[in-house]
């Protein structure tokens, strides 16, 4: 697949569909008791529009003109730079922690074994010292990341899906054993997902449309090979994926497992951002237990469906980033602007 840096006439329809969305009353703010909740706000303290608009205003350009040239080089990255982000904010919150590096005293996040897959810093390096030449001592390396995660997916559409509200400041702390705690699994079951998600201050909602970042990207057959092979250790496959899926997927993941083998977590289109995802995980398609998890809940379960639907899925999507994109966020004096993201000042 091709991805342009000019939004198609069907990518205008969808867009435009999006922003009908967001003013209108739906579902995708459904909240887990019934209700309906409210935006970032809700959060407390968060980043604000226009933070950088006296002391660094090309920051979101520079960023824009980085990350579109080089997913547009490596359609790849749009999956690797979001899962960045998460990565970053589900541990101490979006700090950028996640960048640094380990020391001789101290095991950092980015080595802890979810992470070791991580990728896309080298981009994350580039922006920081083109705004370094232009804005010395001023972007923090965590707007950095949030950024550059919108910019990755926006680049397929040609405008920006999110407004990305900036203001955060660098962690000074980095612990692999925090990575291991507290990023959500793949393997999670439906409570134990909401439980990490809501910890973070997020709802169904919000758990249900992140999911379908999986909608971009792939992961290793050894991952899912129990599930294919050995789900109860009797040499039988996990019940929950379609009979027929397992077939494709033992064909493209045959035994014994090559470490190095993938296969896309969209069966259909995994280099484009797309409702694909909603549809596989309503086939009985998703490749995570964590997929399959989401329709044991009625209420997740309901999402699932009505993601189906793009328009909405991406309206929701947005605004699901920018909640997680504000998660215990050091703002004023706390932490710190770094000026090399892979080490404390």
């Amino acid at each position: 697949m091709t991805m342009t840096t000019t939004a198609s006439t069907s990518s205008l329809f969808v867009i435009a569909l999006v922003f009908f969305v967001v003013t209108s009353p739906c579902l995708c703010n459904f909240g887990p008791g019934g209700g309906f909740r409210g935006g970032p706000g809700d959060l407390g303290l968060v980043p604000r529009r226009g933070f950088y608009s006296a002391s660094c205003p090309s920051v979101e350009d520079v960023s824009r003109s980085i990350t579109w040239s080089r997913v547009s080089a490596n359609p790849a990255l749009a999956a690797k730079l979001l899962r960045l982000h998460f990565h970053d904010c589900f541990v101490r919150g979006c700090d950028a922690s996640v960048l640094l590096d380990s020391t001789k005293g101290n095991k950092a996040e980015k080595d802890a074994s979810p992470n070791l897959s991580l990728a896309g810093f080298d981009v994350i390096d580039q922006i920081k010292s083109a705004l370094e030449m232009k804005c010395p001592n001023t972007v923090s390396c965590a707007d950095i990341v949030a950024l550059a995660a919108r910019d990755a997916v926006s680049y397929q559409f040609g405008i920006p899906m999110w407004e990305v509200r900036l203001g955060r400041r660098d962690g000074r702390v980095s612990l692999a054993s925090e990575a291991l705690d507290n990023l959500p699994s793949p393997f999670s079951d439906f409570a134990t997902l909401q439980q990490s998600f809501a910890a973070n201050g997020l709802d169904i909602p919000d758990l249900v449309a992140l999911s379908g970042a999986h909608t971009l990207g792939v992961t290793h057959c050894v991952v899912i090979a129990s599930r294919l092979y050995n789900f109860t250790g009797k040499g039988d496959s996990d019940p929950s994926l379609d009979h027929n899926y397992v077939k494709v997927l033992k064909s493209i993941c045959p035994n014994p497992q090559n470490p190095n083998k993938t296969l896309p977590m969209d069966p259909v289109s995994p280099l484009k951002f797309d409702n694909q995802y909603f549809v596989a995980v309503n086939k009985k398609e998703g490749i995570f237990p964590s997929d399959a998890a989401l329709m044991t809940d009625s209420r997740a379960a309901l999402l699932a469906r009505i993601y189906q639907n793009f328009p909405i899925f991406l309206a929701q999507f947005g605004q699901s980033m920018v909640n997680m994109g504000n998660i215990k966020t050091l703002t004023g004096n706390a932490g710190e602007i770094r000026k090399n993201c892979h080490f404390v000042n």
